[in-house]
């Protein structure tokens, strides 16, 4: 079984539609769970977890709600009042467009294989197996009528050009922004319902939205569009050969690791020392950059979603779907207003 064939397969429209059909249900499920593992864990006092299990169940289905607000629109009675930032297209639509794809093929190229003209059938309605991908791009001829057919049913990665490498930053950086904002909305709602808002509270929400979306989001996207604008320049300059998408998801995670990883903290921490505390009147420590919140092993699992974004912008398609999943964590955390050096940050 050959790489590409894995490649083609999971790109495949079919199978993305699944992945974005399926999400829904695994991000609630999964911020359930992590919701009462994060409550159980919080205290020993029962009236502390109750309390604790009630305010996080407030900020998961607000992060939950923001990113699929976020990402699918808004409809009401039928009618839109504003679209998703993900791109999404109803399965019987999808049918439609790869069945009309096949019919036109078969009305330009005669095909004798059963084998063939069974797995054209499948295309029509549902994705292909591997075995249904390598049969298909083996054994049909290459031709104008067949590049026509798999740009419909197995379309290549795009190589998208500066211009839409940048369209494409600010989009998946507002596509992380929305959960956050969620998160955070969330958090101080839950503090008010619960009599429990204060002034430090507040400020560490902000804080620690500030710390996700700049370390964890926006950064890594930041230093990804910029490599690979880098790049594109070297290519146009003949200093290097045109990348495939596994150089430039190399190129990118460069970038990410340049900008976001290694100076995304440090920058979140500072801004927040130097303008938020002034801002609710905290008191900023005589301290390292590192006092309230140092970066953990968690802060670097969730850089899982820059690998993601790398993902897309090299044209892995398939990543997309999951990008709500991932943002969760950052939302959910900018949300508990989590501080990891809870005395000097003043957490409960």
């Amino acid at each position: 079984m050959k790489i590409s064939t894995i490649g083609k397969y999971i790109d495949q429209p079919m199978i993305l539609n699944k992945l974005d059909k399926n999400m829904p249900s695994l991000l609630i499920g999964a911020g359930g769970v992590f919701g009462v593992y994060d409550s159980l864990k919080s205290s020993k006092d029962t009236k502390n977890k109750k309390q604790k299990f009630f305010k996080n169940m407030i900020v998961i289905s607000s992060t939950i709600a923001a990113s699929f607000l976020g990402t699918r629109g808004l409809t009401i009675n039928g009618k839109k009042v504003f679209s998703g930032l993900m791109e999404r297209v109803p399965l019987k639509d999808l049918q439609k467009v790869q069945t009309d794809a096949v019919n036109k093929f078969l009305a330009k190229v005669i095909v004798n294989d059963k084998q063939i003209l069974s797995a054209l059938q499948t295309a029509k309605s549902k994705e292909l197996s591997m075995k249904e991908i390598e049969l298909l791009t083996g054994k049909l001829p290459t031709s104008p009528a067949k590049q026509e057919l798999f740009r419909v049913i197995l379309p290549e990665k795009k190589n998208l050009n500066s211009k839409e490498i940048f369209s494409e930053i600010k989009r998946l950086s507002l596509l992380g922004f929305i959960p956050v904002a969620g998160g955070v909305t969330g958090g101080l709602l839950a503090d008010r319902i619960t009599n429990t808002n204060s002034r430090k509270g507040t400020a560490n929400k902000v804080k620690e939205g500030l710390y996700q979306y700049l370390a964890n989001i926006f950064l890594c996207n930041v230093g990804a569009g910029g490599a690979l604008f880098l790049s594109e320049k070297m290519e146009k300059s003949k200093m290097i050969k045109p990348l495939t998408p596994l150089k430039k998801l190399a190129v990118i995670l460069a970038g990410i690791t340049a900008t976001g990883i290694l100076g995304g903290s440090y920058i979140a921490n500072y801004v927040s020392k130097k303008v938020i505390n002034p801002l609710f009147k905290e008191k900023s420590l005589n301290q390292g950059i590192y006092s309230e919140r140092r970066p953990e092993a968690i802060d670097i699992a969730l850089h899982a979603d820059d690998i993601a974004t790398a993902g897309i912008l090299s044209g892995f398609k398939w990543i997309e779907p999951a990008l709500p999943f991932m943002y969760f964590i950052s939302g959910y955390r900018a949300g508990t207003g989590y501080r990891n050096n809870k005395k000097v940050a003043g957490v409960n």
